[in-house]
């Protein structure tokens, strides 16, 4: 007696809806695959067909019965995994994901020779129709048992994150998250922009630094102005930095076109103006009205105008005598940063290759070195410096150097 092999795949019904970076992995059909008939045994085969008969007949009923009746007389592989496979079918006729579930784990206690990318589908879509319900424990074993079969498979890793994070439990859904986008990255796989999104906010709402890490790989994989502006966001909200550090990242924010909102063009005009550089501070000011992202009539906006007003604004005469005053390191690394603010980036570049020489914090002239070439657009010149970076500023630097790699 010969039995048709294959999985059943259940239509099964949820009320809510994945993240839809994700749902494909909860709702793939299991690939049409040949396969050898299943040979029933004699002593079974009779209670199999009167369950396949009442499975075709959705004859609920007496379902439970003969499933019972016919595991009595199972004594192969063979006739376990009929009966599984029957119960599946089942299930799925009455959208019952938990009976499925069920169903999924006999035919792998069967011992029947199914092929793993055939229980890693079935069991994925399952767990993703458990996760809907919100049947959270069910379906972390589902995702378990799709990952066991295709451990290549990142989506069911993505999956099993989401449900971690339901059931309350962030830093293995973040563990998890982090090794699925591995996972995907070493296979070649194209990741969606939503999955690392999704990652970095999952990391953020938990105030781990697990999220400067995913803002890094969401930069690198999609550089935008919105990236960007996140990215670093959430990279000075999660790191105590000073003001240098701070109107650093904020430059690179401005450019890479960042800068979105009227917090963002005051806050870098106040970190310019407490570093000394208020023509800079002025002109993000200017940059702020005339994108219309920034009211000068605004409280806060009126009070950072009027502050710059009674501000000394260097002109290029200006630094040009003050360059020849420069005799220490020091001074020569503050008035590279005076020229970077003033937009003169050449001579910036030429300031601070002269403060190293003179003895300046070499890790704080490079960054700003690089920052200058980036600019100027010496992007070999720029990598070079970037890369010299060590110590506190080189996450900066680091920024800077994702930036510059980016760049056409």
């Amino acid at each position: 007696m010969t039995f048709a092999r294959s999985l059943t795949l259940a239509m099964l019904s949820a009320s809510a809806t994945l993240p839809a970076t994700m749902a494909a992995a909860a709702t793939q059909a299991p690939a049409a695959q040949a396969a050898p008939a299943i040979k029933l045994s004699a002593k079974a085969g009779k209670a199999i067909i009167a369950l396949q008969t009442a499975v075709t007949a959705n004859d609920v009923g007496n379902i439970t019965g003969l499933v019972a009746a016919a595991k009595e007389l199972a004594s192969s592989p063979d006739d376990n995994y009929a009966i599984a496979q029957l119960q599946l079918k089942a299930a799925a006729g009455a959208n019952d994901n938990d009976g499925a579930a069920a169903a999924v784990d006999a035919i792998v206690a069967s011992g029947f020779a199914v092929p793993p990318q055939q229980i890693a589908e079935i069991a994925g879509a399952i767990g993703g129709a458990l996760l809907r319900e919100k049947k959270y424990d069910r379906a972390v074993m589902m995702f378990d048992r799709a990952i066991a079969a295709n451990p290549a498979n990142s989506d069911y890793l993505l999956l099993l994150a989401e449900t971690k994070n339901a059931q309350g439990k962030n830093a293995e859904a973040l563990q998890t998250m982090q090794k699925a986008l591995a996972r995907a990255s070493s296979s070649g796989a194209t990741i969606p922009e939503n999955t690392y999104k999704r990652a970095f906010l999952l990391a953020y709402g938990a105030e781990s630094p697990l999220a400067t890490q995913f803002g890094r790989q969401w930069l690198n994989a999609y550089p935008s102005a919105d990236s960007w502006r996140n990215a670093l966001a959430v990279y000075r909200n999660l790191n105590k930095l000073d003001v240098q550090a701070t109107l650093d990242l904020l430059r690179l924010m401005r450019a890479t076109g960042a800068l979105n909102s009227a917090d963002d063009y005051l806050l870098l005009a106040q970190a310019a103006a407490d570093k000394g550089n208020y023509s800079e501070a002025q002109s993000v000011i200017a940059d702020g009205i005339a994108a219309r992202k920034v009211d000068p009539k605004s409280p806060m906006a009126a009070e950072t105008i009027a502050g710059l007003k009674s501000k000394a604004k260097l002109t290029a005469a200006d630094l040009a005598v003050a360059a020849k005053d420069a005799k220490t390191g020091a001074s020569k690394l503050t008035l590279a940063n005076r020229y970077y603010g003033f937009g003169d980036y050449a001579a910036s570049a030429e300031m601070n290759r002269a403060a190293i020489a003179a003895g300046a914090d070499a890790n704080l002239a490079n960054l700003h070195l690089g920052m200058a070439l980036a600019q100027a657009g010496d992007k070999a010149g720029a990598i070079t410096a970037l890369k010299a970076v060590t110590g506190v500023y080189a996450p900066v630097a680091d920024y800077w150097l994702l930036y510059v790699a980016k760049k056409a």
